[in-house]
């Protein structure tokens, strides 16, 4: 499968496809979304209106709370034309429940299937998924019928077991695995604990998600160095999320998640909703192209991040995500410093003594924020608190309060039963 020719076009026609499409969807929510054709009569749009890509900032955003509350509103089809339920991860609140029709399980299935093409995944490859498929994650099914699409061959492994996962690799093995990048540490430390050659495995790259691979100037954090100054792998880093539906996938360039403009459209805004300079960073807000289900409007996603536009090496003109700096709601003032959680992580990613850890915020007396960082190791020292101090101080200026914690204690927050990935972050403000 060769990627779409939209993807190498000029800006001027991405633009014109973008706004075409634009005013289809509109067209399409002002018919059938009982919010939005509520929400168009009572701030009195006309969607005729709206022709152009700037022309969108006359419309309102839609928030993670106006799902949350109006959820059953966005759905633009009757009930019976859903075929697949799923929720979004319930971060920062009640999930929200997505209903997808068959369209879009075939259009979730060509942006997975561009997406890996991006990332050199090709027909006839064979890939391990290594993340889960059921509890309602639309990713893992995302994946399966995007290779499925691609013509590629799946190991429907699922998360953990690194036993189980090394018997899938050396007996079916793949060229690929997807998975959460810290996990690859620990298949690295079983195959050196039971002699297993994982650099002569076969595996070629492993396309990442959860956590980040890249620094802002996309040089390597220090959990993608950690592993591969080990395994000589390729790590590809996605971006998506269920309200999207679409995902931003790197090139082996590793230069930012590439943009389907078929499927999405991007906008950078600021605190004030308006758009941010060339360059500066803001939060990530879309408007989906192509949804039958629950298409959404100008939705703001709550991540800080920053657009690249100079050409890409891979030959495609599109647009790139960088990487999340963090997430609007869990940004941090602390002693005069803007922090995420992100860097925090990447900062005890550095400790390979560390083997668990929480952040918690809260508001002291002051109301100022507060930080504690809880960690678990067999070396708990006096020694090894004041290094990882050390370290927070020379990477991020200041440094918070740390206190060790039983890994029992952790590993029951980390990894609650009803949660689909690790929980290290609470935010108690």
């Amino acid at each position: 499968m060769t990627f779409p020719a939209i993807e190498k076009a000029s800006k001027e026609e991405i633009k014109i496809l973008q706004e075409r499409l634009l005013q289809e969807t509109l067209h399409y929510v002002n018919v059938n979304s009982e919010y939005y054709r509520a929400l168009f009569l009572e701030q009195n749009i006309d969607v005729n209106a709206i022709k152009t890509i700037s022309d969108l900032q006359q419309l309102p955003v839609t928030t993670k709370d106006d799902l949350q509350k109006n959820n059953d509103a966005f759905l633009c089809v009757p009930k019976n034309k859903i075929i697949d339920y799923c929720t979004t991860s319930g971060t920062l609140g009640d999930p929200v429940t997505f209903g997808l029709t068959d369209k879009d399980l075939d259009r979730l299935a060509y942006n997975e299937a561009i997406s890996f093409d991006v990332a050199g995944v090709k027909e006839g490859d064979v890939v391990q998924l290594m993340t889960t498929i059921d509890r309602r994650f639309v990713a893992g099914l995302a994946y399966f019928l995007g290779l499925r699409k691609l013509g590629v061959g799946v190991i429907r492994v699922g998360a953990g077991i690194p036993q189980l996962q090394w018997d899938s690799i050396l007996k079916y093995q793949p060229n690929y695995l997807i998975t959460v990048p810290s996990f690859l540490l620990k298949l690295i430390e079983f195959a050196e604990q039971h002699n297993i050659d994982y650099n002569n495995s076969g595996i070629k790259g492993a396309i990442c998600i959860g956590e980040p691979l890249r620094n802002q100037d996309f040089t390597p954090t220090i959990l993608a160095k950690k592993i591969t100054d080990k395994w000589n792998i390729k790590l590809f880093s996605t971006y998506a999320s269920t309200e999207m539906s679409t995902a931003f996938t790197e090139c082996e360039h590793s230069k930012g998640g590439h943009h389907h403009p078929e499927l999405i459209i991007t906008e950078i805004l600021d605190d004030q909703n308006n758009p941010v300079k060339s360059g500066e960073s803001g939060e990530l807000t879309i408007t989906t192209l192509g949804v039958e289900g629950m298409p959404l409007i100008r939705f703001k996603t709550g991540d800080i991040v920053q657009l690249h536009d100079e050409p890409c090496p891979c030959g495609r003109t599109t647009i790139r995500v960088g990487p999340v700096l963090g997430r609007k709601q869990q940004m941090i003032k602390y002693k005069g410093t803007t922090l995420y959680p992100p860097a925090m992580h990447d900062v005890l990613s550095h400790f390979d003594s560390v083997e668990n850890h929480v952040i918690e915020i809260s508001t002291n007396d002051l109301g100022t924020d507060e930080i504690v960082i809880k960690i678990a190791s067999e070396k708990a020292s006096d020694e090894l608190l004041s290094e990882i101090k050390d370290y927070f101080r020379a990477k991020l200026r200041v440094t918070p309060k740390i206190e060790f914690a039983p890994i029992e204690e952790l590993n029951k927050v980390v990894f609650p039963a009803i949660s689909r990935k690790p929980i290290r972050f609470f935010d108690l403000r």
